[in-house]
């Protein structure tokens, strides 16, 4: 089956140049989460200059709707703008060989710009596809984004979607499960002192030590794959201080909703048992991505074989069908048929040597394009 028409397959070619550039020039425009609004209003003037009807939103989402025969029904295609770096205030893209190295060229810019691109060739051959699509560069989904962007527009139409793709990660990749999570900062206050005068008053480190002792006891659940983590313990001033603040961060994940629901039950148990009048215990929640939702499994394989197709296709090695936590979990938790795809082959996602292969770039905008054309009736487009 060709999925692609020769003058499609002929577009891919001639624009492989302006791919690179527009990839070099968004690379090297700082994203962090939260400080998106740069590199998105680019996009946003870049779209506009095309005759797209793109705009705005509140949480800097980009937003181009393309309107098709039933509107009635919206298919969702998305690319997150956010880097994983909240320190870079300048990125120069490197070539080395066949790769190009920067900090979230990959996650997620180069498959931003293959959904680009393909926006451009919908528009200058002016194609209506069977549904509306709504085109998204999204905020927020990196780290405590806590896919921000993506659940402002899962919320606002989730009745009306009827499929989700997130343009993200590897071409040797499909996302068909969701990874939920919940994130915590658990910090304790004491009164502190002097090391030696004041020997025996409550240590907030201690208390720290005495938490993540315990819930390193949980006895996971086994129905489904179940981790935890401490990220990141912080506290005390001196060494001949009794610290009087302490805080750890502490995350669990699992794909089934039910064992993320045991695992918070026991956090909650753990943290409400430990009691001590001279200490102070507060919990907050630094982010929830949820698990799959009531979902069609008969309708969620069929939509996934659909894209393997495709992305097998154009891409000669084996594709794995894994379970990630991404943009996709949010049309999963309400049971939308969604995939989470990767466009470009690369390393090294979220360090500071991150990087791509060029020669990747023609094979991925195809897998993009024909992902999104799947939605545009054959004869229209030959």
């Amino acid at each position: 089956m060709d999925y692609l028409t020769y003058e499609e397959t002929i577009y891919i070619q001639q624009h492989f140049e302006e791919n690179i550039q527009l990839l070099k020039k968004l690379t090297e425009i700082p994203s962090p989460t939260f400080h998106e609004k740069k590199r998105a209003t680019f996009c946003l003037n870049w779209l506009l200059s095309l005759g797209a009807n793109a705009y705005m939103d509140h949480v800097h989402n980009v937003i181009c709707p393309i309107e098709g025969y039933c509107n009635d029904k919206i298919i969702v295609i998305m690319a997150h703008n956010d880097i994983a770096f909240p320190d870079i205030q300048d990125i120069q893209v490197q070539q080395i060989d066949d790769k190009l190295f920067a900090p979230g060229i990959g996650d997620d810019t180069a498959n931003m710009v293959n959904m680009l691109m393909t926006i451009k060739y919908m528009i200058e051959k002016k194609l209506k596809p069977k549904y509306q699509i709504l085109f998204v560069i999204n905020s927020g989904e990196e780290g405590l984004g806590n896919s921000m962007g993506c659940r402002e527009i899962i919320e606002k139409y989730h009745s009306q979607i009827k499929e989700f793709i997130s343009l993200d990660g590897y071409l040797n990749e499909c996302t068909c499960c969701a990874v939920g999570s919940k994130r915590y900062q658990i910090d304790v206050t004491t009164d502190g002192g002097h090391s030696y005068v004041n020997f025996g008053q409550e240590n907030a480190i201690t208390w720290i030590a005495k938490i993540i002792t315990q819930l390193n006891q949980i006895s996971l659940p086994t129905e489904a794959k179940t981790t935890f983590n401490f990220g990141k313990i912080e506290g005390g001033s001196a060494i001949n201080v009794i610290a009087n603040h302490a805080s750890v961060t502490y995350e669990f994940r699992s794909s089934s909703q039910q064992c993320l629901d045991i695992m918070e039950q026991s956090f909650q148990n753990i943290i409400h048992h430990i009691n001590n009048k001279h200490v102070d215990i507060q919990i907050k929640v630094l982010g929830e991505r949820p698990g799959n939702g009531p979902l069609s499994q008969e309708k969620m394989e069929k939509f996934t074989n659909r894209n393997l197709n495709i992305i097998q296709h154009f891409y000669k090695k084996d594709v794995i069908l894994c379970e990630n936590s991404t943009d996709s979990n949010i049309p999963l938790s309400y049971g939308i048929c969604a995939n989470t795809i990767g466009t470009i082959i690369g390393g090294d996602a979220h360090t500071y040597h991150e990087w791509i292969d060029i020669n990747s770039i023609p094979i991925g905008f195809q897998v993009a394009m024909a992902l999104i054309l799947q939605y545009v009736d054959w004869e229209l487009r030959i």
